[in-house]
């Protein structure tokens, strides 16, 4: 069987129950968020999705989201489950008078993740990544795909059916979002990275050109001085990783070179992961989890191309 006969196992359909939502209503909902967030929602329409991220006063990740209007003045913001709680409450910190409530809407909403023939024409025009189309209740917004495979989330009210196509295991979306590169932040690495150090800037998780938010000065001027000495990639491994594992290289430095900051089992074997790594330590020579005696790791090609520094 050559490379172009073979079937990616990412196909079918699939809860999401590792995700929560956040939503965010009132007249002045999408100005609010606008001032705390890494992405432009103030100009968001209603046929586009923002990647964006939630950073502390130091430019660090707080929490990465997928976040649409459901309509002018509802935005639902998806997170990893695991730090909804500590992460609305930080952002209901900064509403004050602002017309805008904060709740945590995760059992009244479902989460589908659609892959290769599950997936819905959301439109002819429109089947670029964070692009959105709305069916009734139903919001289906497509994610950059993995291994070629196109990739959807599907939202919709908790009482509606699940969306229609064969069974897919939630591990293997989960190695899905792996491939694709665009990682989530969940508790094990929370305010360990600036959005460049996950490559945020080069997949629509960052807009420069927006006003302020927490943690701003430091974004821009990681991305404008050049200074840019992390990036995110995706390796393989025979042993298990997890969030938050430390990567060392072949030299025998005590001090870690990478972290990884998702992982998931590869169904063809072994694991599969996005770290955040050193460049510097990329070029001079092998990568291993842990220590010297740990697994070493097989780069692989990311999916996309980086934003060069500004």
């Amino acid at each position: 069987m050559t490379d172009k006969q073979v079937v990616s196992p990412l196909n079918g359909v699939t809860a999401l129950t590792h995700l929560g939502v956040i939503k965010i209503e009132g007249d002045e909902a999408a100005k609010f968020i606008h001032g705390q967030l890494t992405q432009d929602f103030s100009l968001l329409g209603l046929d586009s999705a923002r990647l964006a991220a939630f950073c502390s006063a130091k430019g660090r990740m707080q929490a990465s989201f997928i976040g649409f209007k459901r309509s002018p003045n509802e935005i639902l913001l998806v997170c990893s489950r695991d730090i909804l709680a500590p992460t609305l409450k930080r952002l209901s910190m900064f509403v004050m008078r602002a017309k805008a409530k904060l709740s945590d809407t995760s059992d009244e909403i479902a989460l589908y993740g659609l892959a290769g023939d599950a997936i819905q024409n959301i439109a002819s025009h429109a089947q670029a990544a964070w692009s959105k189309a709305d069916f009734d209740s139903k919001n289906v917004i497509n994610l950059y795909p993995a291994d070629g495979v196109p990739r959807q989330l599907w939202v919709a009210p908790a009482d509606t059916p699940a969306p229609a196509g064969s069974a897919l295991a939630l591990e293997v979306w989960l190695w899905g979002e792996v491939r694709s590169a665009v990682a989530t932040i969940t508790a094990p690495v929370v305010e360990a990275f600036v959005p460049q150090m996950l490559n945020f800037e080069s997949i629509g998780g960052v807009n420069f050109k927006k006003g302020c938010y927490p943690g701003q000065e430091v974004v821009a001027r990681s991305q404008f001085r050049g200074t840019l000495k992390r990036r995110a990639f995706v390796v393989h491994a025979e042993s298990a990783m997890a969030a938050g594992d430390e990567v060392f290289d072949s030299n025998g430095d005590e001090q870690p070179v990478a972290t990884v900051v998702q992982a998931a089992p590869a169904p063809s074997g072994g694991f599969d992961a996005i770290i955040s790594v050193q460049l510097s330590a990329l070029e001079e020579g092998a990568l291993r989890l842990g220590h010297m005696g740990g697994g070493e790791l097989t780069v692989l090609p990311l999916p996309y191309a980086l934003l060069e520094d500004l």
